[in-house]
């Protein structure tokens, strides 16, 4: 991207502070003085670093609105640190500690496991929205643990618990701040202090939420019920939620709740993914210009690759990313291929989607278990083995607290030219899956990956149909939102092709899990 303009340098700070912040820009500072006026009329003054017991009043909404690199992240995570400084307590979904009616809270929330584990890898405590839309429900003895390492509490005494075993947890939790993390550390399975869930009936204080432009309406008028003060961090060039005709919950708001970040600021790293993603902005640049500049910056950088084919390997650890439903299908296929996987089974690593939870209203206690542990729809899972029963399934949910678990499945194997899936093996009932090698652009929100492919002729397809969204060319909008799932490399694929795999299907990438759970739920166990 040819230009400096893009990308001037910070040249303000935030009036006022009161902290030792990182120099913003201009708008990044007006955006800061605002949020912080409205945390100051809620009780909570960051420059004093005081703290007023939560005064009732009108909910009040704001958001913070830019495109990638304007310095969203940088805002959320700045204030979550302002806050935690101030006293603010930050309430996760595996603790929430007594109520106390002078006690001011913060929740970071996203949408899905893996945007909040983007925020949680950058040192923001961030878990989804559904973990807290519901609560856990605790075992008592166990729960003293949890009182005393979030400082509300004595040291217990727990039988069969040594000292050491508590000062192991309590140095986790100090460089941490995860309760099962401190459990696990102490010898304990995440199952023996959470024991079930309800959904919340009590409201919470401040919520921020990232990724705000996958919102649906009715997930954003639950979190205006439980939060008086909600800060939405939201990106307008993304697409929006499918139903809701191109339109993101903050673009309803009233223009002063609107705080625009209209400056892109060159990383440290002088990322040339970001200069592509920007580039979609000039309403002059047609798909053919903007292939050129990929070849070019392919040419002087090895984050940008212009690729003749898929790579498999990376199929099995990120998706690739398409337009249309029969490349993705297509794509799946060729995927399974190439690893030699069984039409009637799943290979341990194959990487699935859920698309749903299939259980009637009387089994809604399983329900609320499942997706609290990060089971929710578009929720991106590694298939392990087959459970202890028939028709389940042993999982690890990526980017979830607690990866790893158990439960009754129905994976759907879509087949080109074929309009019923096959179905390798199916509980009666539970929850559901497909095929997670390739996703669509749509599904991708929210996530991020060191490696992105996307597939350039699908790319290309969107830009021949002239179809817009919201104005847009909608083939600028696929390739910005593809593009900035990007976190390392780049790929752009511009062939049909598929490389062969390098070797087997493993699942050796897999982050470790949080909690030394064992592979068999309460949910394969009460089935």
């Amino acid at each position: 991207m040819n230009g400096p303009s893009l990308f001037p340098e910070p040249d303000a700070a935030p009036a006022d502070s009161g902290r030792d912040l990182p120099t913003l820009s201009a708008d990044q500072a007006e955006a800061w003085d605002t949020l912080a006026e409205a945390l100051a009329a809620s009780g909570v003054d960051l420059i004093s670093e005081e703290l007023m017991p939560p005064a009732p009043g009108k909910a009040r909404v704001l958001a913070v609105i830019g495109k990638a690199g304007s310095g969203k992240t940088l805002i959320l995570a700045e204030l979550t640190r302002a806050l935690k400084a101030a006293g603010v307590e930050i309430v996760s979904g595996d603790y929430e500690g007594k109520r106390r009616k002078e006690r001011r809270t913060v929740a970071v929330l996203a949408p899905t496991n893996k945007a909040a584990f983007v925020l949680r890898m950058r040192g923001v405590p961030a878990t989804t929205i559904h973990r807290i839309l519901y609560t856990p429900v605790c075992d008592p003895e166990y729960e003293r643990i949890a009182e005393w390492l979030a400082g509300t509490g004595e040291r217990p005494r727990i039988e069969g618990l040594t000292d050491e075993a508590l000062d192991r947890a309590k140095a986790f939790y100090d460089q941490h701040a995860s309760i099962p993390g401190a459990l696990a550390a102490a010898g304990l399975r995440g199952s023996d202090f959470i024991k079930g869930w309800k959904r919340r009936e009590d409201p919470l204080d401040i919520g921020l939420i990232d990724e705000a432009s996958m919102l649906d309406e009715r997930q954003f008028d639950d979190l205006r019920e439980i939060f008086p003060l909600l800060v939405l961090f939201g990106d307008p060039a993304q697409l929006a939620p499918v139903g809701q005709s191109g339109e993101m919950v903050f673009d309803r708001l009233a223009a002063p709740q609107k705080l625009i970040l209209n400056r892109i600021h060159r990383q440290a790293d002088d990322s040339p993914i970001l200069d592509l993603a920007h580039a979609l902005a000039d309403p002059a640049l047609d798909f053919a210009g903007f292939e050129r500049m990929i070849q070019d910056a392919a040419r002087r950088d090895p984050r940008v690759i212009w690729a003749e084919r898929v790579d498999s390997d990376l199929m099995a650890q990120s998706p690739v990313l398409v337009w249309r439903n029969a490349t993705r299908i297509k794509l799946i296929h060729a995927f399974r291929t190439a690893f030699g996987a069984p039409g009637d089974a799943l290979l341990p690593g194959e990487p699935l989607i859920c698309d749903g939870l299939e259980l009637p209203l009387k089994h809604r206690k399983k329900r609320i278990d499942l997706e609290a542990r990060g089971l929710i729809k578009g929720a991106q899972v590694v298939y392990l083995g087959p459970g202890r029963k028939p028709g389940f399934s042993r999982l690890h949910v990526i980017g979830a607290e607690d990866p790893r678990l158990s439960a009754a499945s129905i994976v759907k194997i879509e087949q080109p030219d074929v309009e019923e899936p096959f179905i390798p093996f199916a509980a009666r009932m539970g929850a559901a899956f497909l095929h997670g090698a390739a996703v669509t652009i749509h599904k991708a929100q929210g996530s991020q990956w060191p490696d992105v492919q996307i597939f350039g002729p699908d790319i290309s397809a969107a830009a021949w149909s002239n179809r817009t969204e919201a104005g847009v060319p909608l083939w600028k909008r696929l390739a910005y939102v593809g593009i900035t799932r990007a976190q390392e490399r780049l790929h752009w694929i511009v062939r049909s092709r598929l490389a062969r795999p390098s070797g087997p299907l493993s699942v050796d990438h897999l982050e470790q899990p949080a909690t030394r759970l064992e592979l068999s739920s309460p949910t394969e166990d009460d089935a």
